[in-house]
């Protein structure tokens, strides 16, 4: 069995759509100002009835990941939902795959999201998501801007 493996070079602000179905739409664009050699997968494409979506992830790092601190923040329908931070790599002892990896290497991994077992009312979302490689919130190393628009409620 043959598997293809490419890499898209995406330009910041260029939308790409994750997928589209008959209650749910995602995309996502980079929020900083250079392209990336960057892919991410999500199944399945619908919030209803699914308790884990399986998202899959290709990238190669422009700087070391040897400390990495993600920062997630929510908005629904406009307003702010959520603010989430975790160091995800601190040099020691760290459990994700991603830590340790140089700059230039390939990252791919999958991995489930089970943030699925919340019941999304209908709207629209905003999901920032950024990657810094320094405590002090300084050294970006990835900024992504989800959109999901919930087309109906999942209750």
């Amino acid at each position: 069995m043959f598997g293809l493996l490419f890499f898209i070079l995406f330009t910041p602000g260029v939308s790409e759509f994750l997928c589209t179905s008959s209650d749910l739409e995602l995309s996502y664009t980079f929020c900083d100002s250079t392209a990336h050699a960057f892919k991410f997968n999500l199944t399945p494409c619908s919030i209803m009835n699914k308790s884990v979506w399986k998202a899959s992830l290709t990238w190669i790092p422009r700087s070391d990941i040897t400390f990495l601190k993600v920062i997630f923040k929510v908005w629904y329908n406009g307003a702010k939902a959520l603010h989430w931070k975790e160091v995800i790599c601190s040099g020691a002892d760290d459990e994700y795959s991603v830590c340790g990896t140089l700059k230039g290497e390939t990252i791919a991994t999958a991995f489930d999201i089970k943030g699925a077992r919340t019941k999304f009312p209908q709207g629209n979302y905003k999901v920032i998501i950024q990657g810094f490689s320094d405590d002090s919130e300084n050294n970006m190393v990835m900024c992504l801007n989800f959109t999901m628009i919930v087309k109906q409620d999942a209750f």
